[in-house]
């Protein structure tokens, strides 16, 4: 299976859910991160960001609109050096306007992928991958950019056995 890294991005709090704006008290994206590592045996890299986003979910997906319109980069309280010691990448994010968070681009674009293998992991409320793996390869230069996989956010909870699955399926 070689090593893994999960990098990963999630939303606590205001979230949409099947319809209805709900409070989270752990964002759908680290619950399934967190079934990565379980699965892979691989280490955890959470994307935060200096300027954290609105409170408010509208206001939030406002914000993210309006980064990926501009191609912005925002800046991040923490960033990985090197990705040296790791065969596989999994990118894991929410689908906000059909791809991956702005803060991801500004992480991704920091590493160098030569040679690496890298996977789009992406909760969505009815968006699936959106264009997540086609950024992937747009962005990681080297790598070699694999089937993704999309958990609908209400069920990321429930998704342990999925998550294993497309583990095994794709990294063994």
């Amino acid at each position: 299976m070689g090593k893994t890294l999960i990098i990963y991005y999630s939303r606590r709090g205001e979230n949409y859910v099947n319809g209805s704006i709900v409070n989270l008290e752990k964002g759908n994206t680290e619950i399934v991160a967190e079934y990565l590592k379980e699965a892979t045996g691989g280490d955890l890299f959470e994307i935060r960001p200096v300027k954290e986003y609105d409170a408010d979910y509208t206001r939030c997906t406002e914000q993210a609109k309006a980064e990926l319109s501009e191609n912005a980069r925002p800046e991040l309280k923490e960033y990985l050096d090197s990705i040296e010691d790791y065969d596989n990448i999994i990118v894991a994010s929410p689908c906000w306007w059909g791809t991956i968070v702005p803060g991801m681009f500004t992480q991704l674009e920091k590493l160098d992928f030569l040679g690496k293998r890298v996977y789009s992991v992406m909760t969505h409320e009815g968006s699936g991958l959106g264009k997540s793996v086609e950024d992937l390869k747009k962005i990681c230069k080297g790598a070699s950019v694999g089937t993704g996989l999309a958990i609908h956010g209400a069920d990321a909870a429930k998704s342990k056995s999925t998550v294993a699955a497309w583990v095994k399926k794709v990294l063994e």
